[in-house]
């Protein structure tokens, strides 16, 4: 089971840290992953984390966000700075076996319900 939490409202420039709180079967996925789906728009891969420590960004927020999980490996976090307001969406987390590809989302066989991230100028 995937539980996103942390999204809001921020101002253009501001920082947000999302979470994801994983439990049961999940914490033995090897790959875990952030994506969003702006109203309109398809689901787009953000950034995905392996167990091992690599990381894979999407290039719209290469250099902003940072994804990272705690030492126990039971939440996923997503750092966002330097926030745009492109960047308004609600943020899924999913996990796989594996990451590759990390970036198709239909790679990925288990999902959270999601949070909302609005960013304003």
């Amino acid at each position: 089971r995937l539980a996103e939490s942390g999204g809001g409202s921020v101002q253009s420039g501001g920082s947000l840290r999302l979470s994801c709180a994983t439990s049961g079967n999940i914490r033995s996925s090897s790959c875990l992953a952030w994506f969003r789906q702006a109203p309109g728009k398809e689901r787009e891969a953000v950034a995905a984390i392996v167990t091992a420590g690599f990381t894979y960004f999407a290039d719209s927020v290469k250099g902003r966000f940072a994804i990272s999980q705690d030492d126990t490996k039971t939440t996923l976090y997503l750092q966002m700075d330097s926030v745009k307001s492109e960047d308004t969406a609600m943020y899924f987390c999913a996990s796989a076996r594996s990451c590759l590809p990390w970036w198709r989302r239909d790679h990925y066989n288990s999902w959270g319900q999601g949070t909302q991230v609005t960013v304003s100028s």
